[in-house]
């Protein structure tokens, strides 16, 4: 009877973590939005970071957008160093590029961007501003920082990707406790 029991008890273990497993899965689908191929215009997460629900699909004429470069590798910087970088972009399509959100992966990589349409044939450029500050380490700490912009294209987001080497400064006092 007590064999029945431990056996009853690890079956409903195994069943549990089966039935959390499936529910992971179908969370991670419904947080990336759906399961089709990334498109040309994303670069995929390399932080495994989770971004916000996906937008809905762009309401009225879509346009296409051409980015000069979808990622910037700014190099080795010292910790507190603010890294600035221009995506320059150009409207390729037939209808006036809408931009309606940008949003950096974390509050250190903050983007700004045209709020006005930028007509067919237009250019603009989007400004990132990634913070280094207590991101840095000895050896030097890659860091990887996306943004997500969403415009009136299909799909209606473009990835753009920061990325570089933060070393602590080596004149910074260390901390209390810290080895000499």
């Amino acid at each position: 009877m007590k064999n029945l029991r431990l056996l009853s008890l690890a079956a409903f273990a195994v069943l549990l973590g089966v039935s959390a497993c499936k529910n992971d899965n179908s969370a991670s689908t419904a947080s990336s939005g759906s399961n089709t191929p990334a498109s040309t215009s994303e670069v995929a997460n390399p932080q495994g970071q989770t971004g916000e629900a996906t937008p809905p699909a762009p309401t009225g004429p879509t346009t296409t957008v051409e980015f000069e470069e979808l990622v910037h590798d700014f190099g080795e910087v010292v910790e507190g160093t603010l890294v600035k970088h221009v995506y320059k972009f150009k409207n390729t399509g037939n209808e006036p590029l809408v931009i309606s959100d940008a949003k950096g992966s974390c509050g250190c990589t903050v983007p700004d961007w045209p709020r006005e349409p930028v007509p067919p044939g237009g250019s603009g450029v989007i400004n990132v501003q990634f913070d280094s500050k207590g991101k840095g380490s000895d050896d030097g700490q890659k860091q990887s920082k996306r943004v997500t912009v969403t415009a009136n294209t299909n799909p209606a987001q473009t990835y753009l990707t920061i990325t570089g080497v933060v070393k602590k400064d080596p004149k910074a006092p260390k901390p209390e406790g810290a080895a000499h």
